[in-house]
């Protein structure tokens, strides 16, 4: 009686050639991998941006955006929007927390460049919606936020108006910003 199946040497070189070509697009994988992870990262964002907008405009009132780092200069730690109620540019215990997020995923760095561009870094959105100071709302506050994953760049740019955009340097010539290091 013959028995059906696949002899040791078959088995080998069915795993030898799968073996090459996971190696082969093992790399094209993890590069796969960082671009999703970049593109969530300014996705979630962008998403806090605009939802900063959104949360400045329902009540009428001005929201402001801001890292979490201790410094308030690193966006990659996370970020959180909330109400300033005594103008300090930092989340305090009596104020209105509206949302906040974690950490990005690591290898992902951030760069800000704005109008008014100190310390502690911050978006603030004024009741009608426009991208303002955090001392005036009528005073107009514009800029990128860039994020970096090794050689991948995306960046969201916020208008005069508060309007926001998310580009690609590599697609868009008007797609101009910070790098690292600046």
């Amino acid at each position: 009686m013959k028995r059906a199946g696949y002899s040791f040497v078959e088995l080998v070189v069915v795993l030898g050639v799968a073996a090459i070509l996971v190696a082969f697009a093992l790399p094209d994988m993890l590069g796969m991998l960082r671009r999703h992870q970049l593109n969530a990262a300014v996705r979630d964002l962008h998403g806090a941006i605009d939802q900063t907008r959104a949360q400045a405009i329902a009540p009428g009132s001005r929201v402001l955006l801001v890292p979490l780092g201790a410094d308030g200069s690193d966006w990659s730690t996370g970020w959180v929007i909330f109400v300033d109620s005594n103008r300090d540019r930092r989340p305090g215990p009596s104020e209105e927390v509206l949302s906040s997020h974690g950490p990005l995923p690591e290898g992902i760095k951030v760069a800000f460049t704005f109008t008014g561009n100190k310390q502690p870094y911050y978006i603030a959105y004024n009741g009608a919606g426009r991208s303002c100071s955090d001392t005036s709302s009528m005073a107009a506050r514009w800029g990128t936020l860039s994020l970096f994953q090794e050689e991948h760049i995306r960046r969201i740019k916020i208008s005069m108006l508060g309007r926001t955009r998310t580009c690609d340097p590599l697609r868009d010539a008007s797609c101009e910003g910070a790098d690292l290091g600046d």
